[in-house]
Order: structure tokens, then C-alpha cells, then sequence
């Protein structure tokens, strides 16, 4: 009799032990899901997507205008986040600051996403999540015309000085090369394009297309893009919070439509001239030894 008591308390020891443990694994399972789904139900909930973007760069992220007005920000980056918000039936509103403030304000809730030219490596991708790209391009300079500021391969960076922000993808290639890196934080293309122009610095390593447009809106600057250089090739997309899965979900299915039904390549050539929707063509040279 006395066998058989403890036999049952064993039991029930272990049903109990058991039920605590799934308990446990349960809660956990929810704690993980309510996270994935946490700024999606945010979203859906202000019925508004907040996007952070610079408002700076030509081509991706400016004010067509005098006035700085929401009405007035276009660009690729920007349109195509206003075709993702209507297609998650969602309005949307855009904060402006620099690209070193975006991925900050993704992690404390001040914005819910980031798409500012902004390259998805492996390195971001450690801290965020990132939509499926939405743009390929690859890395350039911008020079002077007269000499090429004196750079013909990368390794020519060595003691130059490279205006850029201080946090981005560029600005650590540079480095890379023993460039010296001047910081502007969230200043218009103009700021830099004129220093290379003046002599007070000496490249921009940047995107291919950005620089394109960068140069061509200022036809009064002795500046170019350095004919012979073509390196680094990208992918852009939008930052997300980690682990914010239903939200990346819901992005990737707006991102997808547009690419199957022409969208992202409209929107590519009105503002790029190009189809910059697509992955570029041509020999870009990899970069061997970055930590991105």
C-alpha cells in the first residue's frame, strides 16, 4: 500500500512538472509571437505608418519645391513607401532626420520603419529586419573633373579626404582605404558636392545613382563621376524592427505586387532614368576584407 502511494505521488509529480513545462514552452511561444506581431497591431491600430527618410538626397528622398512640406517630399524611396502604406490600406506621415538617427529611432518606437537609399548588409541585418530590395545599384565617386582628384583605384583614397555620414555603408569603404571621412550629418547634396567642387574635400564615395543625379543637378561644379570606377554592389531596402515578422510580411507582399505589376520599375525610371528595380548589369569589383 505504502509502494503505491509513493508511486502515485511520483506521478503526479511529473504530470505536474510536465504541465509547468508546457506552460513555460507556451508562454514563451507567446511572448515570441506577440513580438512578431506587435508593430504590425501597432500599425494597423493608428492606421498610419510613420517612415523615417532624410528629404536630402536627389532622386530618392527631396522636396520638389521651395517649401518643405510633406506635400512636396518625393522621390523613389519615398514614393514607393506611399504605394506600400495605400496597399496595406494605411496612411502614412514622414519624419525627416539623418540617416544616423533612422536606425535609433527604429529601435525606440519613434518610427516604424526607415527607406532612405539604405543598403541591407550583413552586419544591419544582425539588429534589424529588411524588406526584400526594393532597389540594386552599386558604389561610385564623385571627383573632380580636372585630375580625378587624383584617384584612379580605390587604394588611391589613402589620405584623401571623403565627405559622407558618419554611419553609413560609404563612408566605411572609404575609411577602408585610409580615406579621412568629414561628416555633415543631415545637410543637402549640395553641401557635399561643393567641397569636392572647392577643394575642401576631396571625394564622395556613394551610390551610383544618387551621384548621378547629385552631379547633374549642379552643372556649375567641377565635378564628375570617376569614369573607371565601379565597385561594391548593393541591394536597398526597408528597415524594420527585429523581429517584427508580420510587419516585414506585410511589406514583402506590397514589395512583390509592385514588382510583378511594373510599379517598382515605373517608379525607377521616373526618378532614376533607369529601371534601378533590377540588379545592374556590367563588372562591379567586390570589395575583399569589409566587415559590412
Amino acid at each position: 500500500m505504502k509502494y503505491i502511494k509513493i508511486s502515485l505521488i511520483l506521478i503526479a509529480s511529473i504530470v505536474f512538472i510536465t504541465a509547468c513545462s508546457n506552460s513555460t514552452g507556451d508562454s514563451n511561444s507567446e511572448d515570441k509571437n506577440s513580438e512578431t506581431d506587435k508593430r504590425w497591431q501597432e500599425v494597423k491600430e493608428k492606421g498610419e505608418l510613420v517612415v523615417g527618410t532624410s528629404g536630402t538626397l536627389i532622386a530618392a528622398s527631396y522636396y520638389d519645391g521651395e517649401e518643405e512640406s510633406e506635400d512636396q517630399l518625393t522621390g523613389y524611396d519615398v514614393e514607393v513607401m506611399r504605394e506600400v502604406a495605400k496597399r496595406l490600406e494605411v496612411d502614412i506621415s514622414f519624419e525627416i532626420m539623418g540617416i544616423d538617427s533612422m536606425l535609433p529611432a527604429i529601435k525606440s518606437g519613434r518610427i516604424d520603419v526607415a527607406a532612405n537609399d539604405i543598403e541591407a548588409t550583413d552586419k544591419r541585418k544582425e539588429s534589424f529586419n529588411f524588406s526584400e530590395p526594393y532597389k540594386y545599384s552599386y558604389t561610385t565617386m564623385v571627383v573632380r573633373k580636372e585630375d580625378n582628384s587624383g584617384i584612379e583605384s580605390l587604394e588611391d583614397l589613402k589620405g584623401k579626404i571623403a565627405g559622407g555620414g558618419a554611419t553609413t555603408i560609404y563612408s566605411q569603404i572609404a575609411e577602408h582605404f585610409g580615406a579621412e571621412v568629414k561628416t555633415y550629418g543631415n545637410a543637402p547634396n549640395e553641401a557635399y558636392l561643393r567641397d569636392v567642387h572647392n577643394g575642401r574635400s576631396d571625394v564622395i564615395v556613394n551610390d551610383y545613382y544618387l551621384s548621378k543625379f547629385g552631379v547633374a543637378g549642379f552643372p556649375e561644379f567641377d565635378i564628375h563621376l570617376h569614369p573607371d570606377l565601379k565597385f561594391h554592389p548593393t541591394e536597398q531596402a526597408v528597415v524594420i524592427a527585429k523581429d517584427a515578422d508580420k510587419l516585414t510580411e506585410k511589406i514583402n507582399d506590397a514589395l512583390a505586387a509592385m514588382r510583378e505589376d511594373g510599379t517598382l520599375s515605373k517608379l525607377a525610371k521616373k526618378f532614376y532614368q533607369e529601371d534601378a528595380s533590377q540588379k545592374p548589369e556590367g563588372n562591379i569589383q567586390e570589395i575583399e576584407g569589409l566587415d559590412l
